[in-house]
């Protein structure tokens, strides 16, 4: 099963078994009406959708970890990343874009495999052939897998407040990451692989791609401030940049309005696990180094063995053997 909070879409570890058992919508907590009816009406592809939110918190922590907050989850915990979404911060931003860009992809996946019965092959997307191809295999439905993280994800954003305006425009910044990343993939047809004829379709591209171009997002993104003004229903908030001198964010930069904690120290009401006993690097200058993810604590360097293969080679035909060699490496964590 699965759990859809981290403030809009999240996944808890116990309800990472979704796929494999029925799913009653009405136990999944955390569901606001609309996402309850979602699930009701779309039972059969809630699997992709939480599968999409468990890529996404990967991904995020392969992004992460070499910096002071790690995306680190906890256990048992409706809101897995603890409080450290409950500001409008660009971590906040991050993990609403990588979740709902999870959210598209694994569900755009599951329709061209053949995984679910609603959804299928992308047949709108086809221009002309080009020069020595011809449209072939199944190009993926990125327009439906948008769609699906769209309803979903957005559902708990209709307040007229900041937080929620914010949280709309990461998620789909995260979404229009898939769209515009889409490419032709083409294999070839003919004797010997001659490539006489080539068939293409649209693919969605490795989920890594997706994470390094979101990660750029992070680091570029764009600082607002938050307006209150009066319409028919009642006072709404809207944001703005800060910095007007800074090009106005697009609609596929993230935004946040709140300044993030340094996360050097624990510290239960940020959601800051601190950076104690975590690995570094001795020999870099950036964020993983010993120097800035140690927040100028400094840090221990303990040997360790490890058992690798070594001395492999090459048997004809077909086999590679190694021996098994014992090497030793510093390993330096921040006191």
């Amino acid at each position: 099963m699965v759990e859809f909070k981290l403030t809009s879409l999240a996944v808890g570890h116990q309800y990472t078994s979704l796929g494999t058992q029925p799913i009653l919508c009405s136990s999944i907590p955390g569901l606001v009406p609309k996402q309850l009816r979602f699930c009701r009406n779309y039972v059969e592809i809630m699997p992709s959708v939480a599968e999409g939110v468990k890529i996404g918190i990967q991904e995020c922590q392969h992004q992460f970890r070499g910096r002071r907050w790690n995306c680190t989850t906890i256990n048992d915990n409706l809101a897995i990343f603890g409080p450290v979404l409950d500001k409008a911060t660009r971590e906040s931003a991050f993990v609403h874009a990588i979740a709902s860009a999870g959210v598209a992809f694994a569900v755009t996946r599951a329709c061209s495999e053949g995984s679910v019965t609603i959804c299928g092959c992308d047949t709108r997307r086809k221009g002309p052939p080009g020069e020595g191809w011809k449209w072939g295999g199944c190009s993926e439905d990125v327009e439906f897998g948008s769609m699906v993280s769209r309803e979903f994800a957005d559902a708990r954003e209709n307040r007229p407040d900041a937080r929620s305006a914010m949280n709309r425009h990461n998620n789909e910044a995260g979404r229009v990451s898939i769209t515009d990343h889409m490419y032709l993939k083409c294999k070839c047809h003919g004797l010997s692989g001659s490539c006489e004829v080539k068939t293409c379709w649209w693919s969605q591209p490795d989920f890594r791609v997706i994470g390094d171009y979101m990660k750029d997002k992070y680091d570029s993104a764009s600082e607002m401030v938050v307006e209150k003004h009066r319409e028919s229903r009642g006072w709404v908030e809207t944001l703005r940049p800060k910095y007007t001198f800074f090009k106005p964010p697009t609609e596929t930069d993230l935004v946040y309005y709140e300044s993030s904690p340094n996360f050097c120290e624990p510290n239960p009401e940020t959601g800051s696990f601190g950076t104690r006993d975590r690995i570094c690097n001795l020999t870099s200058h950036g964020i993983d180094g010993c120097d800035l993810l140690c927040c100028g604590r400094g840090h221990n360097t303990r040997t360790e063995k490890r058992k690798e293969k070594c001395h492999c080679i090459f048997h004809w035909c077909c086999y590679v053997s190694c021996q098994e060699c014992t090497r030793v490496y510093d390993v330096h964590t921040c006191k």
